[in-house]
């Protein structure tokens, strides 16, 4: 897209445009102000202030092809200000007519343009400690507050830092030529990992990246609040698409302004959501069914989770698993089953943190969404639903965690139990559970269904744990058959079972539960439950044993 372009899409108030043209223009800003101000610190201040101003005032700019010239004419103006600060002083009104004109002469103003170009390239040769500093504060239009955050050093160190690399600048200044900034490329690798703040709402903070350059998911990112001299840790929680990432701020985020500078750590996030923040960020990322029905449910094909854990219409959903239990899998294979339908889904997938269980997660250069890629699979924001990816605990889903889960209308808990048990996917139906259930949203047939399932599963598992259960064994055998009911193959893991992805309507699925539960198919062995479909489709593979 052409600067014209972009110039009127940031004047009727687009940020990602403007902020482009922050991009694009900030080295020309800030030779022109270096070249009139001769200092890198009042230089990089100007253009910063002539960036605010030209935010400020585009929507006035009548011709978008001039806006070079304009731009350039509010760094003069600013410079000239700047410069008048330093120098002002009275001479009586009768030698007025001896002070030199302000306006530099035409090869002063080369030989300035010059020198502006050497110190740039002076800043490549800089010692390692001193160039990261230096190209974030003269190059990147980053405060001694901001470099401090990116780079992890305290404000008496960046002062200490800048004060040595602006002395050999000054050394290198006698003896640079303009040849050199050809001939040694400045680093960009910052540049990379600077973002702009687009939005900060209460926790929820929204960030625009170079699209090629997008922080991991769970990544941290640091926001450098220079008002209150500060640096705000962010979580990515989604990367939804053009460039723009959307996290949780460890801190409130509130009073962030539009435009501050945030730096992707490049390592990951590893701390846990809790209940509070869950509280706060639900209700800002959900959005109300299309019709605004509260009862409405979204059916997935999916048994397990229609019968036991229904999925709300404009509602939330927490997939909730230790490693190994099919976090991932059953986040796309949602997408695959939902994604095109009218209602919006928002899911939060809860992700241990790295552990032993999961080697590959200790690595630090392991990479969430290039694993995901890797995989075939998207990153979970695809049509109706989007996915935010949040910190865990490690360790087992204990009552007590999966309390803290409350503000979530429906709660998918995996379990490396039903894992061991071969049963797919792992949904725990003693421990899932949905609102459209629990406040009585739905149904009261359904309902019972689910109770029912849920009461015969957990009598059946109390039996199978004691050695002389005198439960009914009918009755157990019959919870054994429902659970063997619930497994299903994925679309998503054919190439891994070589078993066609199953799809049963939500009708069915709970007709097939009562009917087991009445004991209608006493008659068919356990093993024909198991991993298939509908009771129809039961019915005819156990013919075939």
């Amino acid at each position: 897209m052409d600067h014209e372009e972009l110039v009127r899409k940031a004047s009727e108030g687009d940020v990602e445009a403007f902020v482009d043209l922050t991009r694009r223009f900030q080295h020309f800003a800030f030779g022109s102000a270096l070249a009139e101000v001769r200092d890198f610190q009042h230089a990089e201040d100007i253009v910063q202030e002539a960036f605010v101003a030209a935010w400020t005032g585009l929507p006035a700019l009548a011709e978008p092809a001039a806006f070079p010239g304009w731009l350039r004419g509010i760094v003069r103006h600013h410079a000239f200000r700047v410069k008048r600060r330093k120098r002002l002083h009275a001479e009586p009104l009768a030698d007025a007519g001896d002070i030199p004109s302000d306006e530099p002469l035409a090869d002063h103003i080369i030989e300035q343009r010059r020198q502006a170009a050497a110190a740039l390239a002076a800043i490549s040769e800089l010692p390692g400690k001193l160039r990261e500093p230096a190209t974030l504060f003269f190059v990147h239009e980053c405060s001694h507050q901001d470099v401090a955050t990116f780079l992890g050093l305290s404000l008496p160190t960046v002062n200490n830092r800048l004060h040595q690399a602006r002395s050999r600048l000054k050394q290198r200044m006698l003896t640079m030529v303009t040849d050199t900034l050809h001939a040694n490329a400045l680093p960009d690798d910052f540049a990379n990992r600077i973002g702009r703040l687009i939005e900060a709402r209460g926790e929820l903070v929204e960030v625009l990246f170079d699209p090629a350059s997008l922080p991991d998911l769970m990544a941290e990112l640091a926001v450098s609040d220079e008002a209150r001299q500060r640096s705000v840790t962010v979580q990515v929680m989604q990367r939804s698409g053009d460039g723009i990432v959307r996290g949780l701020a460890a801190s409130p985020a509130a009073g962030l302004p539009r435009g501050a500078t945030v730096l992707n750590a490049r390592r990951r996030s590893r701390t846990p959501i809790d209940r509070t923040q869950l509280d706060r960020l639900v209700p800002l990322l959900t959005t109300p069914a299309v019709d605004g029905r509260s009862d409405k449910v979204v059916e997935t094909g999916i048994k397990v989770i229609d019968v036991m854990c229904p999925i709300r219409a404009g509602g939330s959903v927490a997939i909730a698993g230790e490693y190994g239990t099919g976090n991932t899998v059953n986040m796309e294979e949602l997408v695959r089953r939902i994604s095109g339908g009218s209602d919006p889904v928002t899911v939060f997938l809860f992700l241990p943190p790295p552990s032993e269980i999961w080697p590959p997660s200790l690595d630090e250069n392991y990479s969430i969404s290039a694993a995901l890629k890797e995989e075939g699979s998207s990153e979970g924001t695809v049509g109706s639903m989007q996915t935010f990816f949040v910190g865990g605990q490690a360790g087992p889903w204990t009552a007590e965690r999966l309390a803290a889960l409350a503000p979530i209308d429906t709660v998918i808990q995996l379990s490396r139990k039903m894992i061991l048990a071969k049963n797919y996917p792992a949904v725990d139906v003693l421990t899932a559970r949905s609102r459209l259930l629990d406040e009585n949203l739905i149904d009261q047939a359904d309902i019972d269904v689910a109770r029912r399932a849920r009461a015969a599963i957990a009598e059946w598992r109390r039996a199978d744990a004691a050695a002389d259960s005198r439960a009914d064994p009918v009755v157990l055998e019959r919870a054994r058959k429902l659970q063997a009911f619930f497994s299903q193959p994925y679309y998503v893991a054919e190439p891994f079972t070589g078993r066609p992805g199953s799809h049963v309507s939500r009708a069915d699925a709970l007709r097939g539960c009562r009917e087991i539960l009445d004991g209608r198919h006493d008659d068919l062995p356990a093993e024909a439950f198991y991993f298939t479909g509908s009771i129809e489709e039961i019915r005819a593979a156990a013919a075939g044993m």
